[in-house]
């Protein structure tokens, strides 16, 4: 039976998410049941894109993430892949209605880390960032709202911002292996040779600003996704707020984190939060 493979193919994008993020994973498990397994599978299916391009090397990555793109393609058109992501991606985009500029503008994004290590204007940096991030907000949004186009668009505008807050802070946590590993910099006009707090607090107050944005689009999702988005907003808030109180020097030097015993305790707090009605 299809619905066996389906369900198998489900479960793989749950270990994808369990495997590669535990703080994303504990976001998704304060969803409502009725929506985890397409967050699950858009999840796995960025997640996999992503280290394509940052992760497998050694290998055709040029060839790799154009397979990937067109076997996709091909499970779209059939209804059927044998790569489990891929098939449970695609019932996902069916089920919700993802259009396909979002998954477009996502690839194109994964593709630009395969030839663009520097992003000089701020133009560069905002498209790299929507087909990065802003899309996946749009894609989990349209799973959030179920089908109801007023919603989705009533609160696309901070969807997108939530995914910007999101990515920058993925930036900044990342600045050493960006820089060292993969020879790159997202942020337009900032010297990673030389970073300094000043840059450092021009970034925190430009993510401040989309978190502030971002808030006011949690306390209107529906109540099947509120706890789950504010859980992860909790998360990376507390992350820059680590950052912030990091020095500009061992940022670019170490990867900067928060423990799984914070994590518990961001959890309670973001429960309580949401139980008095503050979001």
């Amino acid at each position: 039976m299809k619905q066996l493979f389906d369900d198998v193919s489900f479960k793989c994008s749950k270990l994808v998410t369990k495997s590669y993020s535990t703080s994303f994973s504990l976001a998704v498990k304060m969803l409502a049941p009725s929506i985890r397994e397409d967050i699950y599978n858009i999840y796995g299916f960025v997640r996999f894109a992503d280290e394509i391009v940052d992760s497998f090397h050694g290998y055709q990555k040029e060839q790799l993430i154009q397979d990937f793109e067109t076997d996709y393609y091909k499970a779209l058109a059939s209804g059927i892949s044998l790569n489990p992501i891929l098939n449970a991606f695609q019932i996902t985009v069916k089920k919700n209605n993802i259009s396909d500029d979002l998954v477009q503008a996502f690839l194109k994004s994964m593709k630009m880390d395969l030839v663009k290590s520097k992003y000089n204007t701020k133009a560069e940096y905002d498209d790299y960032i929507y087909g990065s991030a802003d899309v996946v907000g749009l894609m989990c949004l349209k799973v959030f709202v179920q089908g109801n186009q007023e919603k989705y668009d009533a609160l696309k505008d901070e969807a997108m911002r939530l995914g910007s807050a999101f990515q920058k802070v993925n930036f900044l946590r990342d600045l050493k292996d960006d820089n060292l590993v993969l020879n790159r910099n997202y942020f337009p006009g900032v010297d990673l040779r030389s970073f300094d707090d000043e840059a450092k607090k021009a970034i925190i107050a430009e993510i401040d600003e989309d978190f502030k944005a971002a808030r006011e689009g949690i306390k209107k999702l529906p109540l099947e996704a509120k706890f789950g988005v504010f859980t992860a907003y909790v998360y990376y808030k507390k992350l820059l707020n680590k950052l912030e109180r990091t020095p500009s020097h061992k940022i670019g030097t170490s990867r900067i984190r928060v423990s799984n015993y914070s994590k518990a305790g961001l959890l309670a707090q973001s429960f309580v939060t949401y139980k008095l009605r503050l979001v």
